[in-house]
């Protein structure tokens, strides 16, 4: 069971019987590669777009709408994540440093602290997983599931009553519960981590799923990362509008 969507087993499962050589095989350190990748391609977007912004400002539903039909398009066809995941990676860039100028214009520094404590979270849970500091039981993995998706459902209920006029102050408000559940929601992507590496070890110790997998796997890494650093930048300017 894997919290990611982005990382399900039966698309290692299907991959697993297009595997026909050693060198085809996914690995750990195959996945790590690609991640970096990816993450040069998106902060590569980023940089063009923060220099920018307030013209990007206007292509920001496009390019969110853009992501996430390269997200599906990903999730479905993982044969296409070579091609599909760094498409991603850079539309995404662009979003984010569209939206990350305009907080730093507001708030001053707000982004280099979130991107630190992003990588801070990133590889503090990798050392918590490397070292079984937190074992990786079935309870807990279904705990990590249900929190991700009743999250989800708040995002999705907030969007609907916001439609309608209906105040959703408690996620964007800077008041004592929004801040908390903004710090509820950061723990739960960052536990999201551990799900995710404890995914990809598997798939690559007992699965012997194709080369390309390592892009699908890296996608999904990023989709927790992004998230992440999201909400971090949202928990940051509630705390600086105090």
């Amino acid at each position: 069971m894997a919290t990611n969507p982005m990382l399900n087993e039966g698309a290692f499962e299907r991959a697993r019987e297009n595997a026909r050589s050693a060198y085809q095989v996914m690995t750990v350190q195959g996945t790590i590669n690609k991640t970096f990748a990816l993450l040069f391609i998106c902060v590569l977007g980023a940089m063009i777009s923060w220099t920018h912004y307030q013209s990007w400002a206007a292509f920001l539903w496009p390019l969110a709408i853009g992501a996430f039909v390269m997200a599906l398009i990903t999730s479905f066809k993982p044969t296409l994540s070579a091609f599909t995941s760094p498409v991603y990676a850079f539309l995404e860039g662009l979003f984010l440093g569209t939206v990350s100028a305009a907080y730093n214009a507001t708030f001053q520094g707000i982004v280099f602290n979130a991107v630190a404590a992003t990588i801070l979270v990133f590889f503090v849970m990798l050392f918590v997983y490397r070292t079984g500091l937190i074992k990786m039981s079935r309870g807990l993995m279904v705990g990590i599931f249900s929190a991700t998706a009743a999250i989800a459902l708040l995002y999705l209920g907030s969007f609907v009553l916001s439609l309608f006029g209906v105040s959703t102050a408690y996620l964007t408000s800077s008041s004592p519960l929004s801040i908390a559940i903004s710090v509820l929601i950061c723990a739960v992507a960052a536990f999201n981590f551990l799900m995710d590496f404890y995914f990809i070890d598997e798939m690559t110790g007992h699965y012997a799923a194709p080369k390309y997998m390592e892009w699908y796997a890296a996608f999904g890494l990023m989709v927790t990362l992004i998230w992440l650093y999201m909400e971090i930048l949202r928990l940051l300017s509630k705390l600086q509008r105090r």
